[in-house]
């Protein structure tokens, strides 16, 4: 049975920051707890079974992805020159073309086969992570969740930095042992059979993970969804959970939702805080398509389970920014990202057939983006320029009432760890310093 949006989606669903606004302003904080905390002991009652994990592809696999490649039926050029109609089709050409000739899995199938990964079961659903450990004897376990269009790819870069950091500019004092689950759905984790696998619920399973690792305290990070979800584990707020760290805040202020309604900042505004509400503006009334259809019927979504360039396409128009940055690396300009690190990403989803049960976390989530969720436990903050919007200070610090660490970036956008690795290990190691 078709079942009516809840208010909580139809932030997703709006196509514009009018009905955003509105939705958002329904929502209690004392009735968010209260669902955030329900069930909270549920995530504990698997077994405790931790299994090791590699993967590898078939030949016939990656010859079967190769040849779908090339039988693409593109459509016509764009009537435009510019992306405003979505991934262009010069873009998707060269990535196919890349993909189909010259493009390598393998590469980073060994990439992923040289870190310790698991799979253990939490709340009946397998997870599959990644726990690398630091040789360093103090070393602070972190937990790091990634989003969508996402995998634990989009970790990668930060492990060794992480858990190595005499050997990348840092001291003893700043190691951490890593952990970075797949998200249910995604990659090797299992794909949920039934309704219910919320950012809240992903939040318990994380700290469930943690629990049966046998970490006593440590601290967890997130970006996109995985902002979300390390909010909600800040929400729950168990004992051993230090701190939160993230790079895509819940922290626009009510008067700032409601004035999105009318597209008019609300007076007093410092020229930080315009800018930002100028770009949340943009993204509601121009950024919401893929949101819209994945929270209203991802099942509907054949194509991207059938079709390799169907599925790149769908990846890459996530927000302008990104678009404009994967697409200069499929024209020799590569920034932050290359060739491979985008089709790493899409490959994983690929081969593991989870387009479709990875775009079902728009249809179950309940809570609204970028309202405060009343997180009450320390929060580091790193604001990057190119991300949907950059927080200012200002905004995180009434959001936040333990804001330890606030940091403008001058560079980098939505995918952190990913885009800017250097970077966002440099903002963990500070974020976190005083929490050690």
């Amino acid at each position: 049975m078709e079942q009516t949006p809840d208010p909580g989606r139809r932030l997703v669903l709006g196509a514009a920051a009018a009905t955003a606004a509105s939705t958002l302003g329904l929502f209690a904080l004392s009735e968010r707890v209260q669902a955030a905390n329900q069930g909270a002991q549920q995530a504990s009652s698997d077994d405790g079974a931790i299994r090791p994990f590699k993967y590898r592809a078939t030949d016939a696999e990656l010859a079967d992805l190769r040849r779908r490649i090339a039988a693409t039926k593109f459509p016509e050029k764009e009537p435009v020159a510019d992306p405003s109609q979505g991934v262009q089709l010069a873009t998707a050409q060269k990535l196919a073309r890349y993909w189909a000739k010259e493009y390598d899995w393998r590469k980073v199938e060994a990439k992923l086969n040289s870190y310790p990964q698991f799979i253990t079961e939490i709340d009946g659903l397998d997870i599959h992570f990644i726990h690398a450990r630091s040789k360093h004897e103090h070393a602070l376990p972190l937990i790091v969740t990634h989003g969508w269009p996402g995998s634990v790819i989009e970790q990668l870069k930060i492990i060794e930095p992480l858990t190595n950091p005499t050997a990348h500019g840092g001291t003893a004092s700043d190691a951490f042992h890593v952990v970075v689950p797949s998200m249910p759905g995604y990659g090797f984790s299992g794909k949920p059979t039934t309704t219910g696998w919320d950012p809240t619920r992903i939040a318990r399973a994380n700290i469930a993970l943690m629990k049966r690792l046998g970490y006593t305290r440590y601290v967890a990070q997130g970006g996109d969804w995985g902002a979300l979800v390390t909010e909600q584990m800040g929400v729950l707020a168990p004992p051993e959970l230090l701190g939160i760290h993230i790079n895509l805040p819940s922290a626009v202020p009510p008067e700032v939702l409601k004035a999105l309604q009318s597209g008019s900042p609300p007076a007093g505004l410092s020229a930080e805080e315009k800018y930002a509400f100028e770009r949340l503006g943009f993204f509601f009334a121009n950024g919401l398509s893929y949101a819209q259809q994945m929270a209203n019927h991802p099942q509907t979504m054949y194509g991207i389970a059938d079709s390799p360039v169907g599925l790149a396409a769908w990846f890459l128009d996530h927000d302008l920014r990104s678009y404009e940055l994967i697409a200069r690396s499929f024209d020799g300009q590569p920034e932050g990202l290359t060739r491979d690190d985008v089709l790493d990403n899409i490959t994983i989803t690929w081969l593991t057939n989870t387009a479709v049960s990875g775009a079902r976390l728009y249809r179950e989530n309940k809570l609204p983006f970028f309202a405060p969720m009343g997180v009450a436990i320390p929060v580091a903050v790193s604001a990057f320029p190119d991300e949907l919007y950059q927080v200012p200070r200002s905004w995180a610090e009434r959001a936040y009432p333990k804001l330890v660490h606030y940091n403008k970036l001058p560079k980098g956008g939505h995918f952190a760890a990913w885009e800017q690795p250097e970077l966002l290990t440099s903002e963990l190691r500070v974020g976190f310093k005083s929490l050690r």
